[in-house]
Formats: C-alpha cells, sequence, structure tokens
C-alpha cells in the first residue's frame, strides 16, 4: 500500500524500486517471505496508482477536449474496486510459496 501512495507522486517504478528495494527486501527476508513474490506485489502496488491516472488520461483529454474531472471518476470507482481485490489476492496468493534464503556469496 506505501508503494501505490508513492506511485501517486514518484512516477517512475525503476527509480522507485533503486531507491525501495534495500528495505523492501530486507524486510521480506525479516519476515521470511518469498522474495520473488514481494517483487511481483511490489510491482501491482506500484501499478495501482495508474488506475486512478492513468498514462493514457493527457492525450485523450487533449484529443477529446474533456478536462480531468470528466474522466476522473470513473477511474477512482475502478481504483477502489481494485485495489483491494488486488491486494487481497497478492496476499493470499503470497501466502502459499515457501521462503527460499538468498545465497550468501
Amino acid at each position: 500500500m506505501y508503494s501505490a501512495v508513492l506511485g501517486l507522486f514518484v512516477p517512475s517504478g525503476g527509480g522507485k524500486w533503486i531507491i525501495e528495494a534495500p528495505y523492501v527486501m530486507q524486510a521480506a527476508k525479516s519476515l521470511q517471505y518469498h522474495l520473488g513474490w514481494v517483487v511481483q506485489i511490489y510491482n501491482a502496488g506500484e501499478a495501482l496508482p495508474n488506475l486512478i491516472n492513468p498514462f493514457w488520461m493527457l492525450p485523450m483529454l487533449g484529443i477529446l477536449g474533456l478536462r480531468t474531472r470528466d474522466l476522473i471518476g470513473f477511474t477512482f470507482v475502478q481504483f477502489m474496486i481494485n485495489l483491494p481485490l488486488v491486494l487481497g489476492l497478492l496476499w493470499i496468493l503470497g501466502a502459499t510459496l515457501q521462503y527460499h534464503p538468498p545465497i550468501a556469496p
């Protein structure tokens, strides 16, 4: 959920991952959570804010002569439906994978 909120303010997924990866992966190791699944959960959290302000919105507004408030209601409803659904499924499916500690060099 933290990544979803931060994604509203920092649009670059790659740049965010470089900053957040060390403590996200350390938290995953501390909780003994599958590291690959943590990355997928992170990616989903980063993608969820795009349901509120999707990448296609700005060109669509210009082409159709619309204002942001004409579309934001539809995208916000989509976000509110998908947020609990996606995060719930990630939590349930993530609990099905076994933890394997990383191999030390």
